[in-house]
């Protein structure tokens, strides 16, 4: 790979993270729109698209505190109560296929006027295969378009049967590197797209250890423009709270899914501090920035999330409950255009 790295720039430094809310063309047209997002990323997705089944694939808020939940699971959007900080869910990555959201993206382009900079991060995941031929694409399409292009790899959906994690794993992150290295050095022109991984949520020091070993293999810097710290925490459950069936999972199946929102925080601000603090550590990793998410949805988390060492603040959960004037509140609060 090239020991140039490319950067990505996004300011107002907030946006949305890959969820169930920047699924369609017409979420990703509000939220390029939104003058307080400095960057959005669509919701995960495969070469083919994920097969969606409405009957399994839900999510729900809930309070963290009492565990009750009015919102309505599975739709694309729920009316949660302003207590019900906190989310579930089962949903997996986006029915829709890479090519059509690069199709959405050239009809955001079109629409510009005038043509707007800001960043799409198109997060994708598949096979290491897969996924370098997602850079392909993706690359070849960040030509046709006015505003920038990077790719998130999303290697921590908790919610895929029988596919944990990869990037749990020093050997799974290398695949995936090794194939992208393979596909930029096919074709250097190539090469200008930044792309970074999507984290899952990890809990002890040598999980924080694997993964900057995978990303500095050798003595070239890490190929990484961007980390997203961190995606939802999965085997979770909230059980029903209606009298008449107690212990009955919220969502369909054995209900066990990717929490967010208010009870990840913490966590999230712990991953995202002990990211920053061990990739200064090295020059290879040092100009790796941090997408920090995770239970931000207000001003007080933005700034907590920013004092952790995340470059740029996305957001899930807040954005559900709250809709797009999520952005203009914790923009104006945190004066994000003084």
């Amino acid at each position: 790979m090239s020991h140039s790295v490319p950067r990505i720039d996004i300011s107002p430094p907030l946006l949305n993270s890959a969820c169930p809310w920047a699924t369609t063309l017409e979420d990703l047209q509000a939220l390029f729109r939104c003058s307080f997002t400095g960057a959005i990323t669509i919701r995960t997705s495969l070469l083919e698209g994920f097969h969606h089944d409405p009957d399994i694939h839900q999510h729900t808020f809930f309070d963290p505190v009492t565990h009750v939940t009015h919102g309505t699971a599975g739709s694309p959007s729920s009316s949660a109560l302003v207590s019900e900080t906190a989310s579930l869910n089962t949903l997996g990555y986006s029915p829709i296929p890479l090519r059509t959201y690069l199709s959405y993206i050239s009809d955001i382009s079109t629409e510009q006027s005038p043509p707007t900079r800001k960043l799409i991060i198109v997060s994708v995941t598949g096979t290491p295969e897969e996924v370098a031929e997602c850079y392909r694409l993706i690359a070849e399409h960040s030509l046709t378009v006015d505003m920038p292009l990077a790719m998130e790899v999303n290697l921590s959906c908790p919610n895929i049967p029988n596919a944990p994690p990869p990037a749990y794993s020093g050997e799974a992150i290398y695949r995936y590197l090794a194939a992208l290295k393979t596909v930029i050095g096919s074709a250097p022109d190539l090469s200008r797209l930044p792309f970074g991984l999507k984290t899952p949520p990890y809990t002890y020091i040598e999980q924080f250890t694997t993964l900057i070993s995978a990303l500095t293999p050798g003595d070239s810097p890490c190929p990484l423009s961007f980390l997203t710290a961190t995606n939802t925490l999965g085997s979770c459950l909230v059980l029903a709270d209606h009298i008449n069936v107690p212990g009955k999972p919220r969502l369909p199946g054995l209900g066990i899914g990717g929490m967010a929102g208010a009870p990840l925080h913490p966590l999230a601000l712990g991953n995202v501090s002990t990211l920053r603090r061990m990739l200064d550590q090295d020059e290879l990793t040092k100009h790796v920035v941090i997408i920090g998410t995770g239970g931000v949805e207000d001003g007080a988390g933005y700034r907590r999330m920013r004092g952790a060492g995340a470059r740029a603040v996305g957001l899930a959960t807040a954005l559900g409950r709250k809709g797009l004037s999520v952005f203009e509140e914790i923009g104006t609060d945190a004066d994000l255009f003084r």
